[in-house]
């Protein structure tokens, strides 16, 4: 049954169309993906299906009786609001469908005649079914669970006096309150650190309601939507059925069979699409490398536009051997500890994929190492060639009034005629370079301010790689960027010769780039684990594992079961050839898989059961002995990475 009906719909900001005969329709209990490029109109569209916002021509129908739920970017709450009083506001239609469903009771009891006694019984039920669907009959119950889940306390503090994580906390339990029969969601995981994008994922896939959500966590998107919607270049939308995995796969076919954008890969592409849709028995295999270089070469071919955001990086100066290092690090906030003797140090080439909840300690952590915050004990210790930017979550440094132009630095004092950057031993014209930024000329002249938030995020990250800088410190760098230029970063940091502090949320990115994870954990405490965000995950499930065990020996000695503190290990635990061996692992494999697929490949062609059957056998035992070869490194990646991990110092 259809909820929602948007016909023809236009949407102009000045000379520059966004949206233009766009037409759209919403099922009961959908779940829709909204994808795009930066300032193609995701977060507009969102604004006028919520009603927020009118359209320049086209109309939105609701069916009637639908309750829709529109979650910003940013969220607004009016003066003088607290938590409790949002909460009561997202629970009115619980409380009215409870309030008239004991009215109704009340009467029911005494109606004499049996006609009306049987239609009140009927609209009683009707109620029960509504206050159920609204969130159970226990009002408050839901919103503590809500509340506390998402680590919100103080019910009673103004909305006004909290930071911008915490009200974005506060917005999503509003917003799961209501329990609409629509729910718009808007770069939901911004501000969130990754164990809460988790739980809001497990809560979302739990709710009957449907669901349109424009995000940049691929994860996300993979596990929550049944239809990806994208907004084209022209205005308009393109609707692919399944989720974002198979929205990869369906472009890459629809492409292929239109004969656009041919390349000597396609072949191997089509290969690992087509090793990928066999389904779940396949992804329980080891083959993890394999899955993921499937998934960025469909990213790389499935993203096939006119025009990409070309970012790049100035070469990064020569480090010395001390890049940066920490050392005994404590800091306070009043009697809020928030760091206590953590050591850490950064090598060159090391990627460090910094989480922990918020409030842990991450930025803080950050500002101590850039020496924007005096540590109450211990030090920094920085290399004598180590050359820092810094990427601010808040994007401060961008001035809403200046122009795109000035913003990059065009016109500064002193400069004459056409301003240059220089990239390596190139020197580009600034018009030029922003245009291959997917800013034109005439947005080039437009104000800051006026820009989407993932534009404003491309810019600041643009200006960030030319100042030859061989240490990448990025505070939430993906929030708000779109699908192609995440791919774009992620390459880009991947070939980037310096060293990388990245703090973000997103659980996908810090798979592809991370190797290593420093882990706050809002003690005090930081803990270093070796690899991506998964194996962090696989490694901390296995230490809570093997610590129970030890905690209830304890008891039963009737000694205080504590876990040893753990700080963050030093490198160096591994021998020089095991660690050399580690460092090499993950190109070993992808050669083992690359000769398997090439021999799948050759057993799936007709024609090599026309060259005889001694080429067949070859074949097959090529493709065994491959295998075989992936499973063993894949065992041997494992243990030294545990054995790397096996030894952490203690305080």
């Amino acid at each position: 049954m259809t909820l929602l009906h948007a016909s023809n719909i236009g949407l102009a900001f000045g000379s520059r169309t966004i949206l233009d005969g766009l037409t759209l329709t919403i099922e009961e209990g959908e779940r829709v993906g909204l994808v795009g490029v930066n300032g193609s109109g995701k977060s507009s569209l969102l604004r006028i299906l919520a009603r927020v916002t009118e359209p320049d021509r086209g109309e939105v129908q609701l069916r009637r009786g639908t309750s829709v739920t529109y979650l910003p970017q940013e969220p607004e709450f009016p003066a003088g609001a607290t938590v409790a009083s949002e909460l009561e506001v997202a629970r009115a239609p619980l409380r009215e469908a409870i309030d008239s469903h004991a009215r109704l009771s009340g009467a029911v009891a005494s109606e004499a005649d049996p006609e009306r006694r049987d239609r009140m019984l009927a609209e009683l039920a009707a109620l029960a079914d509504r206050v159920d669907h609204l969130g159970g009959w226990d009002t408050a119950h839901e919103a503590r669970r809500l509340l506390d889940r998402l680590g919100v306390r103080d019910w009673d503090r103004p909305v006004a006096d909290l930071s911008g994580g915490v009200r974005k906390r506060v917005a999503i339990a509003r917003a799961l309150l209501s329990h609409p029969d629509l729910l718009l969601l808007d770069e939901p995981t911004n501000h969130l650190d990754a164990d809460t994008v988790d739980w809001l994922e497990d809560e979302l896939d739990g709710r009957s309601g449907a669901l349109v959500l424009v995000t940049h966590d691929r994860y996300f998107l993979d596990d929550l939507v049944d239809r990806i919607v994208e907004i084209t270049p022209q205005g308009g939308v393109t609707s692919w059925p399944g989720n974002y995995e198979a929205y990869l796969e369906q472009k890459l076919v629809a492409e292929e069979e239109a004969g656009l954008e041919q390349h000597k890969r396609d072949r191997w592409i089509s290969q690992e699409v087509a090793w990928l849709r066999r389904g779940v028995e396949a992804r329980r295999t080891k083959s993890k490398a394999r899955i993921q270089r499937a998934r960025a070469l469909m990213a790389e071919k499935g993203f096939v536009r006119p025009r990409v955001a070309e970012l790049q990086v100035a070469p990064p100066p020569r480090l010395s051997q001390v890049v940066l290092e920490a050392h005994g690090l404590a800091k306070s906030f009043g009697e809020r500890k928030v760091l206590e003797g953590v050591e850490f140090i950064l090598q060159r080439g090391d990627r460090v994929g910094i989480v922990g909840p918020n409030g842990a300690g991450k930025t803080t952590f950050l500002r101590l190492l850039l020496g924007e915050l005096e540590p109450d004990a211990g030090k920094v210790v920085s290399g004598v060639r180590t050359r820092v930017a810094y990427h601010d979550q808040q994007r401060a440094s961008l001035d809403p009034e200046r122009t795109v132009y000035e913003a990059a630095g065009g016109g500064a004092p002193g400069m004459a005629g056409e301003d240059f950057v220089t990239i390596g031993e190139r020197r580009v014209g600034l018009r030029d370079y922003l245009d291959d930024l997917l800013f034109p000329p005439t947005m080039q002249r437009m104000k800051v301010g006026m820009l989407s938030g993932g534009e404003r995020n491309r810019l600041l990250l643009a200006r960030l790689f030319l100042e030859g800088a061989n240490v990448l410190v990025l505070d939430e760098p993906t929030n708000d960027l779109d699908l192609v230029t995440l791919n774009v970063l992620e390459r880009l940091l991947l070939d980037f010769g310096g060293s990388v502090l990245l703090v973000t949320h997103d659980r996908y990115f810090l798979d592809k780039v991370a190797t290593s994870i420093l882990a706050f954990e809002g003690d005090g405490r930081a803990v270093r684990y070796p690899g991506n965000y998964e194996t962090y995950r696989t490694l901390k499930e296995q230490s809570a594992a093997a610590s129970g065990p030890a905690r209830v020996a304890a008891a039963e000695a009737g000694k205080p079961s504590v876990a040893p503190a753990v700080r963050v290990r030093k490198p160096g635990k591994l021998s020089f050839q095991e660690q050399r061996e580690l460092d090499g692992m993950e190109a070993a494999i992808l050669v083992a898989e690359s000769r398997k697929s090439v021999a799948e490949a050759a057993l799936s062609d007709p024609a090599t059961y026309r060259e005889g059957g001694e080429r067949v056998v070859a074949l097959r035992a090529e493709m065994e002995a491959a295998a075989a070869e992936a499973e063993r490194l894949y065992a041997r990646w494992q243990e030294l990475e545990l054995l790397g991990a096996a030894a952490p110092a203690t305080k």
